[in-house]
């Protein structure tokens, strides 16, 4: 017991110190988030808290931040915009729709862990990884430039431009200097930063955009409230019934799908960092919980925050300790610090998100382009691009689908047959690689059917049938054969594809041979078998 207690503590300064500079990063990210979505601030500051707080406990990758994001944000504002429209001005009913879908995100989010769809995480190849990280990067930094813009959307200009370009530059100073001093393993670098930045401008009296300046331009009246409340409205004002599924369904189901793609991708990449591995399914169904707490809750959903984790990971934070003290922390300030949390320059907060700006973009894409394969190169791009133009779902899905085809089209090419005569006439086929529906042109080419001997046989030892299009392609050119007189058999099939093939049409009992002495046959068909006899002869 107390060597359990002693590695859950070991680390628990670094993961309260982490977690407070996390807490003061989430307020204006929130609050920045929930004008987006067209929502009270303190709807993205709750959700921030729950989904914290609940992710922290239950989820399946300590160290990691969750709260409301950006990708989830643009989702909703037409959702919240159309559920305002179906009543009266002063019902507000976009917002309590809103929380209905944020409900029923978590619903499919938690069936998403329970089927175990996180594994397919790991399908997700590397470049389309490394175009995620950079095109995040470079959204993060554009989100970043909305800050030095005044109320009407235009840039700061003179000495207020000056001033704000001279705090971020500090602060980025301070946190890239003060690794190389002792002190930053005291405190994190990221919270020197905010506190030294945040005591100039109080002390010095500067004229500068603050957290509270920037909620109130944004149509806020501040950061105080009281505790999340039970929404009975939800159930008192939205009916429930098909017509009310059929309006945010939709929406629910693609909540759920960025909220786990992000989610994911961020879990990876923290893997990546800590050299840790952490639990996607169950990652998947701590986010479903959060969701539908938040929902019921007053808040407006959310994700994994890749910007927030990698501040948290950097300042030393490794455990669930860490997120849990972001997430209280993050409440206290609105029950008990509002008054201090609004004084504290926006600056500051710029600062230490283009420093996580400039640790998350995989600066060694750059180095590596012109050494990967071309199709990589196009998927890394191709994914940057698209995360900036569309959102992080949009651009990791046609990463995917472009590496996908790209495999395809190359295995596609590698089918092969060599041809040999037996010494009583029979003409054999060896195929070499795999056929599929990419490879069954290819593999048609080969034959001869009106040309060839009487005999045939097609060799499978090299070869593997994978799918339906393959099964339909070997049926026809028993048909093509037989129809000219022939006699054609197949051979070497491993058992996985005789499967296949029996169970499409009994007719390939009749021309698979099943009786071979081949030892290569043996080693391709049965792999496992093989392996278990080497382990009984120790081998």
């Amino acid at each position: 017991m107390t060597d359990f207690i002693r590695k859950r503590t070991k680390n628990a300064k670094n993961d309260i110190l982490s977690g407070a500079t996390v807490a003061l990063a989430l307020v204006p990210e929130a609050v920045a988030f929930a004008f987006v979505a067209g929502v009270d601030p303190l709807v993205g500051l709750y959700a921030a808290f729950m989904i914290g707080l609940i992710t922290s406990i239950f989820g399946g990758r300590p160290g990691m931040i969750s709260g409301a994001t950006g990708a989830l944000a643009v989702v909703m504002v037409s959702l919240v915009a159309e559920g305002n429209a179906m009543g009266a001005e002063s019902e507000n009913l976009g917002l309590y729709y809103l929380f209905a879908t944020v409900i029923l995100m978590g619903v499919i989010q938690i069936l998403a862990g329970v089927f175990k769809l996180g594994k397919f995480v790991r399908l997700i190849p590397h470049p389309v990884m490394m175009g995620f990280v950079n095109g995040l990067a470079i959204v993060i930094f554009l989100a970043q430039l909305k800050m030095f813009k005044d109320v009407d959307g235009n840039f700061f200009t003179g000495a207020k431009m000056y001033t704000m370009v001279a705090l971020v530059g500090l602060t980025m100073l301070i946190m890239f200097t003060l690794p190389k001093f002792k002190i930053t393993k005291k405190l994190p670098e990221a919270l020197i930063g905010i506190l030294v930045v945040s005591a100039i401008v109080i002390f010095g009296n500067l004229d500068v955009a603050t957290v509270g300046s920037f909620i109130r331009d944004g149509g806020g009246e501040g950061l105080k409230g009281g505790l999340p409340q039970f929404q009975f409205d939800i159930f008192n004002k939205i009916p429930f019934n098909i017509q009310t599924l059929k309006f945010i369904g939709p929406y629910a189901v693609i909540l759920a799908a960025i909220g786990l793609i992000e989610s994911l991708m961020t879990l990876n990449l923290v893997d990546e960092l800590t050299e840790t591995r952490g639990n996607a399914n169950k990652e998947c169904m701590a986010q479903g919980g959060a969701n539908i707490v938040t929902g019921l809750f007053g808040g407006m959903g959310g994700c994994a925050m890749i910007g927030q984790s990698i501040i948290n990971i950097k300042g030393g934070g490794r455990g669930r300790l860490s997120g849990i003290v972001a997430a209280v922390l993050l409440l206290v300030f609105i029950l008990f610090a509002s008054t201090y949390i609004e004084q504290i320059p926006i600056a500051a907060l710029v600062g230490v998100m283009f420093m996580v700006v400039v640790g998350t973009f995989a600066w060694s894409s750059f180095r590596i382009l012109r050494k990967i394969p071309v199709s990589d190169a196009i998927v890394l791009i191709a994914v940057s691009l698209i995360t900036v133009w569309k959102d992080l779902a949009v651009a990791v899905i046609a990463g995917v689908i472009i590496s996908a085809l790209v495999f395809s089209w190359e295995n596609a090419k590698r089918i092969r047959a060599r041809k040999r005569i037996k010494e009583d006439g029979t003409k054999v086929y060896e195929i070499w690689g795999p056929l599929f529906f990419g490879s069954i042109k290819a593999f048609n080419e080969k034959f001869d059917a009106k040309n060839d001997p009487d005999t045939i046989e097609i060799d499978f030892v090299e070869s593997r049938v994978t799918d339906h299009s393959a099964i339909e392609a070997i049926f026809n050119l028993v048909n093509k054969y037989e129809a000219e007189g022939k006699s054609i058999k197949l051979k070497h099939l491993s058992e996985d594809s005789k499967e296949l093939l029996y169970k499409s049409s009994p007719k390939f009992r009749e021309v698979i041979v099943e009786a071979i002495d081949d030892p290569r046959y043996h080693l391709a068909a049965n792999p496992e078998k093989f392996t278990k006899s080497l382990s009984e002869y120790k081998l």
